[in-house]
């Protein structure tokens, strides 16, 4: 089954027209976000440099956010410790979640701090606590919002505080299905806008290939549909450095838009020898995201290789941007070499978005609805049922 050529009607019909929507979009989301970086750089480095001036010692810049946002941050630092100004940044993710449970344990007094939270609403309880937290914790603390809603709550304190630099997605980021797809890689997108030291033109140059292959995901939904037509009931993601922190919100894709109704586990590459291994059986489709790194791209390709020839698995499939090695038999999932090949910061941006289809095909597949993947209703698109404990 195809999705991205159906009418708006069938697509309703079948409960996938806003997730549908919102993927195919983000091309042109990229675009626009492009475009606000670029009215706004001269503000974001003016905050950056006045910190930096102000700060003793390594600034930490840590990147938070629950769930797929808190997967943002482990995209981008891998990436961001190659690019970013590391003589002044120690580039960190820590979600929400567990800055919230154990403040202690992960935020320190003395340290320089940028918060960096991302936020598709805004409203989550523990985004909105991670802040306060901070606040009390840390005594030389300044944020960075990146969030998808004007009138959330993360975005409307940001905007009253002149040590909370605030960057508003774009507006159709600001995702109305269940899942996160636009708002992921928006806020990505900016984040290494931000903190990237490329020159401004090869990151332009980034962007505008990231969008032709974000195109070319959507103009091959066959053949992704035609690995999705086999028996399975279980999928495996892999990577290495940023494509590695991509598989978490690769699973998790697939965990909410089939409702659990097919199992999940993502790893690294060469992490996923060390026992998860165990987890493929013949109904198993394993994806391997194929890094453009000479070096690290190699051990992609073994752990393509060895699952391919230990003939364990349903199929197992390269997402790569050019694949011409020989020696891999399974199928392949790629766009040719008629694009400069991206870094892989950059690559996480189509990657996800060819992950994103898998689980969309795959929610249909099991009978779901992937709009509101959420029969029971017990997770939402916003989470509800918080307690958060006062913290002194």
């Amino acid at each position: 089954m195809q999705l991205f050529t159906k009418s708006k009607n069938e697509l309703k019909d079948l409960g996938a027209s806003i997730t549908t929507k919102e993927i195919q979009q983000q091309p042109e989301l990229w675009s626009e976000a492009w475009e606000s970086y670029q009215k706004q750089e001269e503000k974001i480095q003016s905050f950056l440099e006045k910190i930096k001036e102000e700060a003793t010692g390594k600034i930490r810049v840590v990147f938070t956010g629950a769930g797929t946002s808190a997967y943002v941050g482990d995209t981008v630092v891998p990436y961001l410790n190659q690019v970013g100004d590391t003589n002044a940044f120690l580039f960190e993710s820590i979600a929400t979640t567990d800055i919230v449970a154990s403040p202690r344990d992960y935020l320190h007094e003395g340290d320089w701090t940028i918060l960096v939270s991302f936020a598709r609403s805004g409203n989550s309880p523990e985004s909105i606590a991670t802040v306060d937290v901070a606040n009390t914790v840390v005594k030389n603390i300044r944020h960075i919002t990146i969030t998808c809603a004007a009138e959330g709550s993360l975005a409307k304190a940001a905007s009253q505080d002149e040590e909370n630099l605030l960057l508003l997605m774009p507006e159709r980021s600001n995702d109305q299905g269940f899942a996160m797809t636009g708002s992921f890689t928006c806020m990505t997108l900016t984040s290494l806008l931000v903190f990237d030291q490329s020159a401004a033109a090869e990151k332009e140059q980034f962007v505008a290939t990231a969008m032709k292959i974000g195109k070319e995901v959507v103009e091959q939904e066959e053949n992704l549909s035609t690995v999705l037509a086999t028996d399975f009931h279980r999928i495996v993601y892999l990577g290495s450095g940023s494509l590695a922190g991509l598989t978490r919100e690769a699973q998790l894709k697939v965990l909410e838009l089939t409702a659990g109704k097919i199992s999940t586990m993502f790893d690294s590459s060469m992490g996923f020898r060390h026992g998860p291994k165990s987890f493929v059986d013949e109904k198993t489709l394993v994806f391997v995201f194929v890094n453009n790194d000479a070096y690290t791209r190699q051990y992609d390709l073994d752990i393509l290789k060895e699952i391919q020839n230990d003939q364990i698995a349903s199929q197992t499939v390269a997402i790569a941007q050019s694949m011409e090695e020989e020696g891999f038999e399974g199928e392949v999932f790629d766009f040719g070499n008629q694009h400069s090949l991206l870094p892989e910061g950059y690559l996480a941006l189509p990657f996800v978005m060819a992950a994103q289809t898998v689980s969309l095909l795959s929610s249909i597949k099991v009978g779901n609805t992937p709009d509101t993947p959420s029969a029971s209703g017990t997770v939402n698109r916003v989470v509800k049922g918080v307690t958060i404990h006062s913290y002194k």
